[in-house]
C-alpha cells in the first residue's frame, strides 16, 4: 500500500487555510497547516513534508524566504508559492530564490490546485526514483570497476556479426557433448 502524501499549507489566514484543507479532503493526502513561516519550519523539523504551498505576504518571513530555507535543508520538498498579491518580482524573486515547482495566485481554481499537486506528487515520486536509480548504476559501476582491477579482463566480452555474445564453451569446461 503507497504512503499516503504529506502536504503542509502555510498561510497568516487561518480560513484560507481551512478553504484549501476543503478542496484535498478527497484526496489522498494528509494534509498539515501553520500560519507562520516559523511555525511551518518546525512542522517540517518533526514531519517528512511531500509539498508545501505558502502565502507569501505572512508577517515576519514571507513565503518566498520559507520556500528558499526549505529549499536548503529539504530539497526534495516541492515548494509552491500561493498568493493574491502577484507581481513579477514577486514571482522572479519566488522562482530564483526558492525554486518554486509553481507560482499560484489567490483565489485559485480548487480543480487546478488539485491537479497541481497530483503533478507535483508524480514530479517528487520520479526525482526521488531517479535519485535511487543512480545510486544504484553508481553502485554497479564501482563494482565492476573493482571486479575489473582485481580480474583484469573480467568485463571483456566478445561479440559475433550480429552483436551476440560469444561464449567460450572450452574455458568454462563444457565439452561439445556439454554445450548441446
Amino acid at each position: 500500500m503507497a504512503m499516503m502524501a504529506r502536504i503542509l499549507l502555510v498561510d497568516d489566514d487561518p480560513r484560507v487555510i481551512q478553504a484549501l484543507q476543503r478542496i484535498f479532503r478527497h484526496q489522498q493526502l494528509e494534509s498539515y497547516s501553520a500560519t507562520s513561516a516559523k511555525e511551518a519550519l518546525g512542522v517540517l523539523e518533526k514531519q517528512s513534508i511531500d509539498v508545501v504551498i505558502s502565502d507569501e505576504a505572512m508577517p515576519g518571513m514571507s513565503g518566498t524566504e520559507l520556500l528558499a530555507i526549505v529549499r536548503e535543508k529539504y530539497p526534495h520538498t516541492i515548494r509552491m508559492l500561493l498568493t493574491g498579491h502577484a507581481s513579477l518580482e514577486t514571482a522572479t524573486r519566488a522562482i530564483n530564490e526558492g525554486h518554486i515547482a509553481r507560482f499560484l495566485t489567490k483565489p485559485c481554481n480548487p480543480h487546478e490546485l488539485a491537479l497541481t499537486i497530483q503533478q507535483a506528487l508524480e514530479q517528487r515520486r520520479l526525482l526521488l526514483e531517479n535519485t535511487r536509480l543512480m545510486k544504484a548504476l553508481k553502485s554497479q559501476s564501482e563494482l565492476l570497476e573493482h571486479l575489473e582491477t582485481e580480474h583484469p579482463g573480467i568485463t571483456d566480452l566478445e561479440r559475433d556479426d550480429s552483436g551476440a555474445i560469444v561464449i567460450d564453451e572450452e574455458g568454462l569446461g563444457m565439452s561439445g557433448s556439454d554445450a548441446a
